[in-house]
């Protein structure tokens, strides 16, 4: 997907960056994005490798993909040479999540001039909400840039 865009977000998706490992291992995947509202849809593939002992998707797992959810929503708005890492991040585990496809919804609540607000929610695939979760993020420029 070029859609002639630059900046960390764009280039991975044009191919002209590699993805971020962790995204991989959560098996990140844009299902629709707006940057416009600063809005935007993921979906993850939940392996048996991410479940705990009572038979669930590990919590950590969870707050990883609404991570990988909100910090995607803001960073799609940046121009070239800049990041947003998150400062914060509550999550609030609302139902277990079973191994397969995850929805990630996030959106920009606020953008300031570095600091910015985000909030999440992770569906599963009866779209029942499995956590929600808000941080903070700061934008600053890219290391070696």
């Amino acid at each position: 997907m070029d859609t002639g865009r630059r900046g960390l977000f764009w280039d991975v998706l044009a191919g002209r960056a590699a993805p971020p490992p962790a995204a991989a291992t959560l098996g990140w995947e844009l299902v629709a994005i707006d940057p416009e509202r600063g809005t935007i849809e993921v979906a993850f593939s939940a392996g048996e490798s991410f479940l705990n002992p009572a038979g669930v998707i590990q919590g950590g797992f969870l707050a990883a993909m609404l991570d990988y959810t909100m910090g995607p929503a803001l960073v799609a708005t940046l121009p070239p040479g800049r990041f947003a890492p998150t400062l914060d991040l509550h999550v609030q585990f609302v139902r277990p999540a079973r191994p397969g496809r995850l929805l990630g919804r996030g959106r920009v609540v606020h953008r300031g001039a570095e600091v910015c607000h985000l909030a999440g929610e992770l569906l599963d695939a009866q779209g029942r909400t499995v956590a929600v979760a808000t941080a903070t993020a700061v934008i600053r420029a890219v290391p070696g840039m």
